[in-house]
This record gives structure tokens, C-alpha cells and sequence, in this order.
């Protein structure tokens, strides 16, 4: 049985990583689902110059596509597949630099209309220590109405 579990989580998060890549700007960012599941999942993206603003450190936006795509995939696995983002909002708490941005989201508390969901988004260093630069929050919705529900 614990096999079955686990072969279950796996294609689960390769659906998933699907889903991501279906996303032309993820796959500019070359974004990748790490964790998926159980009310949270995590979302990465190796740090290139591409990402970069002019101080050197990662762009705002990059940092609000992250939080953005994990609240919402957080939200997936209480919710299911069709949802849309209703809102959310970040905080830049310091410039994000290193080699990797982290960002990892879980739902605070989900009902038939809504998810709202919380997200901290981390740099991991060359070292591997990794530090918090940005928290999001943010609401998620299902398509046509409560989850489960029509149009």
C-alpha cells in the first residue's frame, strides 16, 4: 500500500510539473514544481542574469511570478485543477540574491469558494544557507463558482 501511495504523490506532482510548463512564461523562467501536495507545494528557479534588475539582485516581478504560481498551486491540491488567482499581495523583505529563489506556499484555510494561502519566498546561497527575502498572501478561486460546482 505505501507503494501506491507514493507512485500517487509522484504522478501527482509530475501533473504538476505539466501543468507549470503549459505556462509560457514559466517555461522562460524555467520554473520547476519540487513539491506538491497535501495543502502546500514548492516552486524554484535557478538565479540567471536574465532575472536580474539593475542592482543585481532578482527583479520584483520574478519574485510576484513566484509567489503568484505557488499560492496558487498550494490551492490546487484543496481546491483541484481549475482556479484562478483572486488577488494576493508581497512584501519585499531583502534584495533576493544567490543561486536559487525558493518560493513555498501552503493554504492557511480552504472552503468551497475560496483558499487563502501564505507564501515565503527564500534565496539559497552558494553555501546552501538559505534566507527569507519576500512573504506573499494571497486568495485563490475556482473557475465557475465553488469548488465542484458549475457554471
Amino acid at each position: 500500500m505505501a507503494g501506491a501511495v507514493q507512485e500517487s504523490a509522484a504522478l501527482d506532482l509530475v501533473a504538476a510539473q505539466q501543468a507549470l510548463d503549459a505556462q509560457p512564461f514559466s517555461r522562460l523562467v524555467r520554473a520547476r514544481i519540487t513539491e506538491f501536495g497535501g495543502g502546500a507545494a514548492t516552486l524554484e528557479i535557478d538565479i540567471r542574469d536574465e532575472l536580474l534588475q539593475q542592482h543585481g539582485f532578482v527583479h520584483g516581478g520574478v519574485l510576484s511570478y513566484a509567489a503568484d504560481n505557488t499560492l496558487t498551486f498550494a490551492a490546487a491540491t484543496a481546491l483541484g485543477p481549475a482556479i484562478v488567482t483572486g488577488g494576493f499581495s508581497i512584501q519585499y523583505l531583502r534584495p533576493a540574491r544567490g543561486r536559487t529563489l525558493r518560493a513555498r506556499a501552503e493554504v492557511v484555510q480552504a472552503g468551497r469558494r475560496q483558499a487563502v494561502c501564505r507564501c515565503d519566498l527564500t534565496v539559497i546561497d552558494d553555501a546552501g544557507e538559505e534566507s527569507v527575502c519576500a512573504v506573499a498572501q494571497g486568495t485563490v478561486l475556482p473557475l465557475g463558482g465553488p469548488a465542484g460546482g458549475g457554471e
